[in-house]
């Protein structure tokens, strides 16, 4: 049961490409303008885009200046896409798997290390270093800090902390590496992808939190993959609550959630969206 036992408050941050790192950047900022500061959470769960955001709000460093950076140009970065044929082929593994999430992450993640092989991925040093560039800080911070991914040859799902051995870099660049599109990443010596190929936002990571704010670029289901809302709804009503993109933010963050070139409107959009819902944070947060 949630809220027995745990941390008082966690914040979930959800996958959703640059766009989506951006978006919850710019929504963070915004409710700091109205004073309420979620990044002070016991616990921080971050996937995929959400991890790299997680680990920025861990950092040290103030969401004013992680927001300042979303506005910067993206002149160093190379947009990406996922391809209908890569979408074809997640969709494949979906009906493939029948139900099951974790024949579902096996098959994408075997489908993204033949990619790789193939040259048909960024290289595994080019990703780090891209990942690397978005972090203020390349060590964990002293804080309860969970990031997600999956074992690509078994489709296991994982959770990495400090006390995992693995250097946080490399866990956000697996946490960040959407099957296909970029490489898995090595973890002792096992290719890992993506944590949202179990969850968006794996919201359940939170149980035993007493209230909890996700922030969810994609909130819906995928093939095998769980909404965040619906694993939210095991907390208690007015417990926990689920943020995605406004209609305004939508269109800020246009159809390619991994184009840097919409990732300063897409923070500006979170920003406006989080001064718009501070009276729904405020309610759940300081319940």
């Amino acid at each position: 049961m949630a809220g027995t036992g745990g941390p008082g408050t966690a914040l979930v941050l959800g996958g959703g490409g640059v766009t989506g790192i951006a978006w919850e950047v710019g929504l963070l900022a915004g409710l700091g303008d109205a004073g309420v500061d979620l990044t002070a959470a016991d616990l921080v769960v971050g996937t995929s885009a959400g991890s790299v955001v997680g680990a920025q709000v861990t950092s040290g460093l103030a969401v004013e200046e992680l927001y300042r950076r979303q506005l910067e140009p993206p002149s160093a970065e190379r947009p990406a896409r996922v391809s209908p044929g890569v979408l074809a082929a997640w969709l494949l593994a979906g009906l493939l798997a029948r139900g099951d999430a974790t024949a579902f992450a096996r098959r994408v993640g075997r489908a993204s290390i033949r990619a790789a092989a193939a040259g048909r991925t960024p290289t595994l040093d080019e990703r780090l270093t891209a990942i690397s560039s978005r972090l203020p800080v390349s060590s964990w911070p002293d804080r309860d800090l969970r990031v997600t991914a999956v074992d690509a040859l078994t489709g296991a799902f994982r959770v990495l902390t400090a006390d995992s051995g693995v250097d946080l870099v490399t866990a956000v660049a697996a946490s960040c590496a959407v099957p296909s599109v970029y490489p898995p990443v090595l973890i002792d010596g096992r290719p890992h992808i993506d944590g949202g190929m179990k969850s968006g936002a794996n919201v359940d990571l939170a149980t035993g939190a007493e209230r909890v704010v996700v922030l969810a670029p994609t909130p819906r289901g995928f093939a095998t993959m769980v909404s965040a809302a619906s694993q939210a709804a095991a907390w208690p009503a007015g417990r926990a609550l689920v943020l995605s993109p406004d209609a305004a933010a939508v269109r800020a963050i246009g159809p390619n959630v991994l184009d840097p070139a919409a990732r300063a409107a897409s923070a500006v959009a979170g920003r406006a969206q989080g001064r718009s819902t501070v009276a729904a944070v405020r309610a759940v947060w300081t319940a």
